[in-house]
């Protein structure tokens, strides 16, 4: 553990690269709040959080960066918990009261808006069907042997698949079918919804067929990113971008990178920590979004291991907690 001297030392640090990008000297260090010290001493401190690993020096005469194992001691041990301006609260607060329509439209315009909050790239990760409990299923004609399920989902969605039978289905047989999906489907998930027995075999049939089909695999995770371009910005060198950029174009390698860290019990994965080596120069910050205390879903913000970590965690944990509100309402 750092003493308290190189703890103020290295937060000083931490704070001026994050805001300039420029590495920083004892000089303008020791004239910082909280480091009451001479530049000779900030020099000797630095020195000394540069062989144990948490600062680094690009070039002889420069001044020094954080590394990765500095930013997570600045994380872990250093920042005070974020919190977004009023202005950006109101924001956010308007944004949910006035959201309507699919689910799909709503995740993508959350990532819009994270991505408008931080100046990072965004990433919102919307509840997969076999997360989502059914709010109501209804089996409607489009001829006698065409039949469309529809299912009205928790988490806002609809999923609606056509079925083709071989003899035409009667009213009668469709309005039994339809009564008793919606008996044994309300309140529970796709994949445990036992296909209900009527006595009755059409009707029984139709609604194993419906289930089958409403059961048919989509995207494993709707994903939604924002703000890709601003990332762009964030480097100097060009490969840098490119590499980023092309990563951020795969959808399964994000869904597996965001689902790792919180796995992990993680709300911030640094550089090499997440493991995904075209974004070794990027930071991963998450919240899950719950619902009934469920996880339904994450808003994550990705951007450069010198991103403002307090405002981008604050900015997922009032995100999320509105969202998993907003799903909550249906």
């Amino acid at each position: 553990m750092l003493d308290e001297r190189k703890t103020a030392i290295l937060r000083a640090v931490v704070q001026e690269y994050i805001g300039t990008g420029q590495p920083v000297g004892s000089t303008h260090i020791s004239q910082a709040h909280e480091v009451h010290v001479s530049s000779a001493t900030v020099r000797n401190e630095m020195a000394v959080l540069e062989q144990e690993g948490y600062l680094a020096q690009p070039h002889t005469s420069a001044g020094r960066v954080p590394t990765d194992k500095g930013y997570r001691f600045f994380v872990d041990h250093l920042t005070q918990p974020g919190r977004l301006d009023d202005v950006k609260v109101g924001q956010v607060r308007e944004f949910f009261d006035g959201a309507h329509g699919r689910l799909e439209e709503l995740l993508a315009r959350t990532s819009q808006l994270v991505a408008g909050l931080t100046n990072y790239a965004s990433v919102v990760l919307g509840p997969t069907v076999e997360r989502a409990a059914v709010k109501s299923v209804q089996l409607v004609s489009l001829s006698p042997r065409a039949t469309l399920a529809v299912a009205v989902l928790s988490n806002g969605q609809v999923e609606s698949q056509q079925i083709e039978t071989f003899d035409d289905v009667l009213e009668s047989t469709l309005l039994a079918a339809s009564a008793a999906l919606q008996g044994a489907a309300v309140g529970r998930q796709l994949l445990e919804v036992q296909s209900p027995s009527t006595g009755d075999a059409s009707v029984d049939e139709l609604c194993r067929s419906a289930l089958e089909a409403l059961r048919t695999k989509g995207p494993d995770d709707p994903v939604f990113l924002g703000g890709v371009s601003s990332m762009a910005a964030a480097f100097d060198a060009v490969d840098v971008v490119r590499q980023v950029l092309h990563t951020l174009e795969q959808q399964f390698l994000v869904v597996t990178l965001v689902q790792d860290v919180l796995d992990r019990g993680l709300s911030v994965a640094i550089g090499a920590e997440h493991g995904v080596e075209p974004l070794a120069n990027c930071s991963v910050v998450v919240a899950p979004v719950v619902v009934d205390g469920q996880s339904m879903g994450t808003v994550g913000v990705l951007g450069p291991t010198r991103m403002d970590y307090p405002q981008a965690l604050a900015t997922v944990e009032v995100v999320s907690d509105r969202l998993g509100r907003r799903l909550g309402e249906g």
